[in-house]
């Protein structure tokens, strides 16, 4: 499916005199994370050509100058973006982080981020999933603080000015719960419905917040028009 990004990764990381920071993390075997449709995250790239309709995720952590720096985004393959359900996974997804990040600035709780994101994923008939969080990130890859991404999280703690940590909401069409493969690493929906996901590193500003990650105007992917709810997911939002 992807061994082309782990590849690709590791030789631009080469160029950039940076390594990068998953490989051989706690025995992850490739340079970079590819989750595909139903993986939720720590996909491990493969043979498996992607297909029309799936929608990818790439997890991009790199070391460099002392530092990691971590950021994901999940991008429509082929006519995916014609997928009612896909777009609103993935843009649902997309909506929660930038909503996210804008609640960041000193004295901001880790636990109120995870309120926003939950409510905007609910008024589109998604999931959260809880089992895995945003994270400290600066010389040391993960650390702490946890930052949950469902609401009512009991995370402790206050953002300050020179923090740096992720906010990375992980948005699902069905169940939040999870599964982890054999490989130890490979999370899915237990129901195999698709998930999404984007992240970003962020550092606490004296009055906000620097997004270290953010896309140029050039990147690729970005923004697609989400489908207009029919009758029926109104109906659904509003019982969930």
């Amino acid at each position: 499916m992807s061994q082309k990004h782990h590849q690709t990764d590791h030789h631009t990381s080469n160029i950039l005199q940076s390594y990068p920071s998953p490989l051989n993390y706690c025995h992850f075997p490739k340079s970079v994370c590819t989750s595909v449709n139903e993986v939720i995250c720590h996909g491990i790239p493969d043979q498996r050509p992607l297909q029309d309709g799936d929608i990818l995720n790439i997890d991009v952590t790199l070391y460099h100058g002392g530092f990691h720096g971590d950021l994901n985004e999940t991008y429509y393959i082929g006519k995916a973006d014609q997928d009612p359900d896909a777009v609103r996974v993935v843009e649902t997804a997309r909506d929660c982080l930038a909503e996210s990040i804008k609640l960041v600035k000193p004295g901001a709780l880790f636990r109120d981020y995870g309120n926003t994101i939950e409510k905007i994923a609910k008024g589109n008939n998604c999931g959260v999933v809880k089992t895995y969080c945003g994270h400290g990130i600066d010389q040391r890859f993960h650390c702490a603080p946890n930052v949950p991404h469902y609401a009512k999280n009991k995370a402790v703690g206050e953002a300050k000015p020179g923090m740096c940590f992720t906010i990375e909401p992980m948005i699902t069409l069905g169940t939040h719960k999870d599964k982890t493969w054999p490989d130890d690493w490979t999370s899915v929906t237990t129901d195999g419905s698709k998930t999404a996901q984007f992240e970003h590193t962020l550092l606490v500003t004296e009055d906000g917040v620097e997004v270290l990650t953010a896309r140029f105007a050039d990147s690729p992917g970005g923004k697609v028009p989400m489908p207009k709810a029919t009758n029926g997911d109104a109906a659904a939002a509003a019982t969930s």
